[in-house]
């Protein structure tokens, strides 16, 4: 079988180079995929420096791929040759745990197969990303990309996209909430297009003035500088619900405080350090603070299908392979609009 060509990670302290992966032959139930692009993640630049202290290597990162059936397996149903297709954070599950019979392969009992740094659930044969050619799915976790969508901008929405989506659908976002969104990046700017597209009022809260105009650009009618110890007196009570997407550490209780009785923070960020939060800022309010983790494979197909309608994409900057590194160095700076997005024609 030909060898993919992708970029790999060798070593934690390693620039990411060419390099050449096997993939899988089709199996009756698989999807061969030409990639068209690939989304760049903050998580891929953790795994690949081992952040996380799981990472093994050569590691081909991604996990926010998009591009066009080749080929399918003799049981393949749900999709033929050309069609176009995404591939997420994951590639397969145990499918028979709890979690997995509702829809939620993300918290597999046996652990997900994840779509790089992992393996399969055989445990012992290693996933590869979408840093490359051409990849290899099961059926079950391939998604079907709108006709209408731009397939570079589609690409974040196999992760950035459903991060924010499963918390604002299990939360019951709706139409005339008071909504916040922390922070404005490749997690922020994509919570305010679909809450904005849900019908919430949003607002976005973040440390840089300079955000405002981009804020209100992607669908925020407010913006709150929490860099400004007044802002947290003058929105005190405000909002319904807060989605906070920031990965450095700040002050939980300052932003519980914000919520309306009975409203609800939730984390899609990870701070690197435990945040110490007194046991009033939920007392008094009755206020939750919850976490949530992407989403299932059927709600991450319900959020394509969303996006599709109101015709929602991330905001991208496409690259060629060679400046990967470059992407990962302007990242740290937070020097992107809001999401690199490699454009897999550059590894062939």
């Amino acid at each position: 079988m030909p060898k993919t060509k992708a970029y790999a990670a060798q070593s934690p302290t390693s620039p990411l180079a060419p390099f050449e992966i096997d993939r899988r032959a089709v199996g009756p139930r698989d999807v061969a995929i030409d990639i068209e692009f690939c989304g760049i993640c903050h998580s891929d630049i953790h795994q690949v420096r081992n952040e996380w202290g799981n990472s093994t290597f050569p590691m081909v990162p991604g996990h926010e791929i998009v591009g066009r059936v080749t080929k399918v397996g003799a049981e393949v149903k749900r999709f033929k040759v050309g069609d176009r297709v995404g591939v997420g954070c994951m590639v397969d599950s145990c499918r028979v745990c709890a979690p997995c019979k509702k829809d939620l392969e993300q918290f597999c009992e046996k652990g997900a197969a994840f779509t790089y740094n992992g393996t399969e659930m055989d445990r012992k044969t290693p996933t590869q990303g979408g840093y490359a050619t051409d990849d290899v799915v099961d059926e079950k976790f391939v998604l079907a990309i709108p006709a209408n969508l731009d397939p570079a901008g589609a690409a974040p929405l196999l992760c950035a996209g459903i991060t924010t989506y499963s918390p604002l659908r299990h939360w019951n976002v709706k139409k005339g909430d008071q909504v916040a969104v922390v922070g404005l990046g490749g997690l922020g700017h994509m919570a305010v297009k679909l809450a904005a597209a849900m019908g919430a009022e949003v607002t976005m809260l973040s440390t840089s003035k300079g955000k405002e105009a981009d804020a209100r650009r992607l669908g925020a009618t407010g913006f709150g500088l929490t860099s400004d110890k007044d802002t947290f007196k003058r929105l005190a009570g405000k909002f319904d619900f807060i989605l906070d997407t920031i990965s450095a550490p700040h002050d939980l209780g300052a932003h519980l405080a914000m919520l309306k009785v009975d409203g609800a923070m939730v984390l899609v960020g990870g701070p690197p350090e435990p945040a110490p939060v007194h046991a009033m800022s939920f007392i008094f309010g009755r206020k939750t603070l919850a976490g949530s983790l992407i989403g299932g494979i059927a709600e991450t197909q319900e959020m394509l299908d969303f996006c599709g309608k109101h015709g929602i994409t991330a905001d991208v900057e496409v690259i060629p392979a060679a400046k990967i590194n470059e992407a990962y160095g302007r990242m740290l700076k937070a020097d992107v609009r809001y999401r690199f997005v490699i454009d897999a024609k550059s590894l062939k």
